[in-house]
């Protein structure tokens, strides 16, 4: 999420691994919204939908601590697979929170979606900015990505999205510095030790962990390293001999994962990180179940490390 330097208007940029039609579709088709819109752990029920200038999508969010959110959407524009403009938060009772607008535009097979909320004022702006993070509001463009790859390339992944005030190449060395990385990546609660460091392209990591309770060991595989955007690479928890185990935690995790970096610049000093996660090799069907009914608590793990990876660039130079 990004807010204009004393702008009332929020703008968000996504890019996904789908045709501008897929991507209208999901947006615009209830059963196929219903799959994936809102923050992660919501779900929603459509009870109305005409989407044309002046029609309505009528709709409840339901929070998954038991709280119904209902909406209404008023549209002003409908351009088929390029442009939506819409209030945003208004019901019966309640004057809409901001206007939106968002485009659709395709290249390569790969969809843009850039999208402009206003808001009243730059405060409000502000304001908003910080809901929307303490809410995991951009959860919601996680949750497209993956249902985009499921639906498209029957696979499963889980998304994540931050943005962080430094320019491309200082988070670059914060991924692939050892020092750098050792002081942010574990979850909150632990703390990171590197027994091996050799990042790079055909290069491991052996990485000691400790906190909330428990000890493990993880291994890292460096597959690719393209400076300063894309870093993949594979992981697995060891033992503390480095042979091949189990999350201490969940034996039906899977072996191993695969882990895909990818650093965004937004402006000159700001830089989106995506993280796409996915099960590696050979997965049982158990693994994969682990798998897709943990991703809240990847959202809630890599949150804690954002945070950590946050606090740390403001007192690093």
């Amino acid at each position: 999420m990004v807010v204009k330097e004393k702008s009332n208007e929020l703008t968000l940029v996504r890019v996904y691994d789908a045709p501008v039609k897929a991507v209208w579709e999901a947006w615009t088709d209830p059963e196929k919204a219903a799959k994936w819109w809102g923050p992660r752990g919501f779900t929603i029920t459509t009870h109305s939908k005409d989407l044309k200038v002046g029609g309505h999508w009528h709709y409840t969010m339901h929070g998954p601590d038991g709280v119904d959110y209902p909406n209404k959407t008023v549209y002003f524009e409908v351009e088929e697979c390029a442009k939506l403009v819409y209030d945003h938060g208004a019901n019966d009772t309640q004057a809409p929170l901001f206007r939106v607008t968002v485009q659709f535009s395709e290249k390569d097979g790969k969809t843009t979606m850039d999208m402009r909320m206003k808001l009243a004022t730059a405060e409000a702006a502000e304001a908003m900015a910080k809901f929307i993070k303490k809410a995991n509001g951009t959860s919601t463009w996680d949750r497209l990505a993956e249902y985009l790859e499921e639906t498209r390339g029957c696979k499963q992944i889980f998304v994540i999205n931050r943005s962080f005030n430094a320019p491309v190449e200082k988070m670059f060395e914060m991924w692939t510095n050892p020092d750098h990385l050792a002081k942010w990546l574990a979850t909150t609660g632990c703390t990171m030790e590197f027994i091996k460091r050799d990042i790079r392209p055909g290069g491991s990591t052996f990485s000691h962990f400790v906190g909330n309770g428990i000890e493990m060991y993880a291994r890292a595989h460096y597959l690719e390293i393209e400076k300063p955007y894309r870093i993949v690479y594979t992981q697995e928890f060891c033992d503390k001999d480095e042979k091949i185990s189990r999350h201490p935690l969940a034996p039906t995790w899977p072996e191993r994962m695969l882990t895909e970096v990818t650093l965004s610049p937004e402006g000159a000093e700001q830089t989106r990180v995506t993280i796409k996660w996915e099960c590696h090799g050979d997965t049982k069907p158990d693994e994969l179940a682990t798998f897709v009914k943990a991703r809240g608590g990847m959202m809630q793990g890599w949150t804690g490390s954002f945070d950590k990876l946050e606090e740390y660039l403001a007192e690093t130079p």
